[in-house]
């Protein structure tokens, strides 16, 4: 890589960077502390969470067995593993973050549109995140205190008023860190990912010794012919990446505060195959532990929780349950819109003020209705969320295929036709015209039901879609400049 040294305040050592691209957060990073533990904490922070949970027991209870579970998410994460440390290892050798590492292949203001999908389904699930984790908490508290029943049965915009409450306790807790930047993320982050590790711990070795400490790791609780088994197991691999895909996008927003990329890789080898299928081994084992002591497979963590007749566990449940959820929203859902927001608005909005804005949407949507309609969910976050396969595919063939990891990082915060990354009026027409049939293909995969079958396969044809269209246009607008010069 070619760039200009960077002085002290991340400003570029020659030149002026324009105000409409550059801030002090959206510069190239110049405080680099984040070690292999943190990135492990990352991850652990991402992975333990109940949608995670919930989907590793998901597939126990459609009929994989423990065993097809662990190797299909093995194999996912190991995939997960290799793309992370592509996007990785652009941010850590820029040290700039997801949108502004955009402006390479879509143009200094094209690189906006990735940008805001992003954003907008970060902040759409960062709502539906914090509240699924509120009634985790409040059937927790009815628990613990059935008197506060009454609190449930009168509602305000949907939401009854001790939901309310413990939404706006976590949503608030979580402001509170996000307003204090990325060094305190990564000191939150560092410590509530291990800290579900205890818990599930616990509820594992309390299941197993009520089930007798027999669990079958080859038994399901459904018969599947072997042609299935091999669908599921398949599709299994395809859903964790396109779940992941959403991170895979922007994790050079965390990659570029990494002193070297050796740093990133092991911490993302700690984190992803290591501990990331060891936390879906063991919430497979709960489940099928549940299914033997309770006659139920029983996916929710929270519910097996509360089967725990003891007051002091169910507490302390409940707060780690909370933290975790705070830990997969802020590293998921709260980051990259932050960034995202102020690249669009550099002068005015900074990355403390885009998380901000962010945290106000999340809660101005309503997430609890978001999320009690399938419309919603399905066709709006998950057409936009089958837009990002072809955003990766474009940004790291950009970078390794056509540039070759050659990138002059000042020339990203200049907006004139002097910056290789103007092409027309800050917009490259080719990385539009590789996105926007590649899109629209994935979207209509992943949502169309007769094309049910490939849908957990959306991410990887997006993906390679947008890749070799994006290849094959560069190429053809190289050789027609080449031959014009």
């Amino acid at each position: 890589m070619t760039a200009t040294p960077l002085a002290e305040t991340g400003t570029p050592a020659t030149g002026k960077p324009d105000p409409r691209l550059w801030n002090e957060d959206l510069a190239p990073a110049t405080d680099r502390r984040w070690k292999v533990y943190d990135i492990f904490a990352l991850w652990m922070s991402d992975v333990h969470n109940l949608g995670n949970y919930t989907f590793a027991a998901g597939l126990f209870v459609l009929g994989l067995s423990a065993w097809q579970v662990f190797t299909a998410l093995l194999f996912g994460f190991v995939l997960i593993y290799f793309g992370m440390n592509l996007m990785g290892r652009i941010g850590q050798r820029t040290g700039v973050p997801f949108p502004v590492v955009a402006r390479m292949s879509f143009g200094t203001f094209g690189a906006n549109l990735p940008a805001l999908i992003r954003a907008i389904i970060a902040i759409f699930w960062y709502g539906i995140q914090t509240y699924l984790a509120s009634v985790a908490i409040t059937l927790l508290v009815l628990t613990i205190d059935p008197g506060l029943k009454p609190l449930t049965q009168h509602g305000f915009l949907g939401l009854h008023a001790l939901g309310w409450m413990c939404f706006i306790a976590l949503w608030l807790a979580q402001a509170l860190i996000l307003t204090r930047g990325m060094e305190s993320i990564r000191k939150f982050q560092d410590w509530c990912g291990p800290a579900i590790w205890v818990v599930m711990i616990a509820l594992a070795v309390w299941i197993l010794a009520a089930g007798h400490w027999s669990i079958s790791l080859t038994g399901n609780p459904k018969s599947l012919s072997t042609g299935e088994q091999f669908r599921q197991w398949f599709g299994a691999t395809g859903l964790i990446l396109s779940t992941y895909g959403t991170l895979m996008l922007n994790f050079c927003d965390f990659s570029r505060l990494a002193p070297d990329q050796k740093t990133v890789r092991r911490g993302n080898f700690w984190g992803l195959p290591i501990n990331s299928t060891a936390f879906a081994l063991l919430s497979v084992i709960v489940t099928a532990g549940s299914l033997q002591v309770f006659g139920e497979a029983i996916t929710d963590p929270a519910e097996l929780l509360a089967r725990v007749h003891n007051t002091p566990v169910l507490i302390i449940g409940a707060l780690t349950f909370a933290i975790a959820t705070m830990g997969v929203n802020i590293v998921a859902n709260f980051v990259s819109p932050a960034y995202d927001l102020a690249n669009i608005w550099p002068k005015r909005i900074t990355f403390t003020i885009g998380g901000m804005i962010s945290a106000v949407a999340a809660l101005c949507v309503l997430p609890w209705k978001l999320y009690s309609s399938p419309t919603v969910v399905n066709y709006f976050l998950g057409g936009l969320g089958a837009f990002l396969g072809p955003l990766f595919g474009i940004m790291i063939v950009d970078y390794y295929l056509i540039r070759r990891g050659e990138v002059d990082v000042d020339k990203l915060f200049v907006a004139g036709p002097e910056s290789p990354y103007h092409y027309h009026r800050g917009v490259n027409p080719v990385a539009f015209g590789a996105f926007i049939p590649t899109a629209a293909l994935a979207a209509v995969i992943a949502l169309v039901p007769a094309f049910a079958p490939a849908a957990p396969y959306s991410w990887f044809l997006g993906t390679g879609s947008a890749a070799l269209l994006y290849l094959a246009l560069s190429r053809r607008a190289l050789s027609r400049k080449q031959r014009a010069a």
